[in-house]
């Protein structure tokens, strides 16, 4: 378990990674999309409950996807939380998990609650539970204290693998060396400050200036979570978003790579789909969308989406992309070593 820096860090990278172009720093967080675009958050409670054996443990849980050519699978060991009976119960990461992980990034991008060691490739978040608990309110995104501990609890205990074409690349958990209290004190305060490890792929993404600005605010605004996977897509790869440009994606792509289409019937999963879509015109991020349907014979066999996105998302992805620029310029002049992406 590594141990967080006793003393502030000076870091250009984290400067930059605080700055926004924006009038409200209150509405902009960062997305990093080498991070974010690892399935994980993809549970849902009934899906949890057939996982559990009669004892309440789960095995590990296996997705395989297929992305830029090459194959990937996220194996997930489920965290193992102790009950009040003395026994412990499997949880695999969910909806909460995913909100709390946005609320920390949004923490995090204020530099008072940050440190970042761009020599370590470390990044740390400090937080309190009421902090989270007040942020996640202020965002519509109400979680009781309990909710809150509990997710924490199982961000810090559950554990990712990431393989690409059979190779381990990465493992770890989504909130990595948790420092806290004694467990009691833990428990009972709402105040004590709490700090943890990013995992290493938002720590890189720092140091390589790969993130972009969005509006966080809108994020969490949005009910659906496959509207909020579709949303963050679109603001990391419709990076030249404009009155005249269209972004197309697949159903199959996005079927495998989110892992949020689980349903039985083939129909249902295109129906959640569309109703993201319809929930992303709500929220003003695309203006129209077009769907064509691609069959064999009756069947449909795949569906290509394409949207033209509308005036607020059109902005908002000028302001990334100048502040894209802008951070670039400065790390430049100061002489920053990018590490190129493999």
């Amino acid at each position: 378990m590594k141990k967080p820096p006793k003393d502030p860090i000076k870091s250009l990278q984290l400067d930059l990674f605080s700055q926004f172009v924006t009038n409200d720093l209150s509405q902009v967080s960062n997305t990093v999309e080498l991070w974010e675009r690892i399935p994980k958050y993809f549970f849902t409670a009934k899906q949890v409950e057939k996982l559990r054996t009669i004892d309440g443990l789960a095995k590990p849980y296996k997705w395989t996807y297929t992305e830029n050519g090459h194959e990937y699978s996220v194996s997930i060991q489920p965290a193992l939380v102790e009950q009040k009976n003395g026994g412990y119960k499997a949880y695999f990461p969910g909806v909460t998990e995913e909100l709390i992980e946005e609320a920390l990034k949004k923490i995090f991008s204020d530099q008072q609650y940050a440190i970042h060691d761009p020599e370590k490739i470390e990044s740390w978040v400090k937080f309190t539970l009421g902090m989270l608990q007040k942020e996640l309110k202020i965002r519509g995104r109400t979680r009781d204290l309990d909710q809150i501990k509990h997710a924490i609890e199982v961000m810090s205990k559950c554990n990712i693998t990431l393989s690409k074409n059979n190779k381990e690349i990465w493992n770890g958990n989504i909130l990595q060396d948790l420092v806290t209290v004694g467990r009691n004190e833990y428990l009972a305060s709402t105040d004590t400050h709490h700090i943890a490890r990013l995992p290493l792929f938002i720590s890189h993404s720092i140091n390589n200036l790969d993130y972009r600005q969005f509006n966080y605010d809108r994020l969490m605004s949005c009910n659906e979570q496959l509207t909020r996977w579709i949303y963050k897509r679109l603001i990391n790869r419709f990076t030249q978003a404009s009155p005249i440009t269209e972004y197309s994606c697949m159903y199959s792509d996005i079927k495998q790579t989110s892992g949020l289409l689980q349903q039985t019937r083939e129909i249902d999963n295109r129906r959640k789909i569309l109703s993201a879509f319809n929930e992303l015109q709500q929220k003003g991020i695309i203006q129209c969308l077009q769907i064509d349907e691609r069959k064999a014979g009756r069947t449909i066999t795949d569906v290509k989406y394409t949207i033209k996105a509308a005036p607020q998302f059109i902005s908002e992805q000028i302001a990334s992309n100048k502040r894209a620029t802008d951070t670039k310029i400065i790390a430049q002049k100061s002489s920053i070593r990018i590490i190129k992406k493999t």
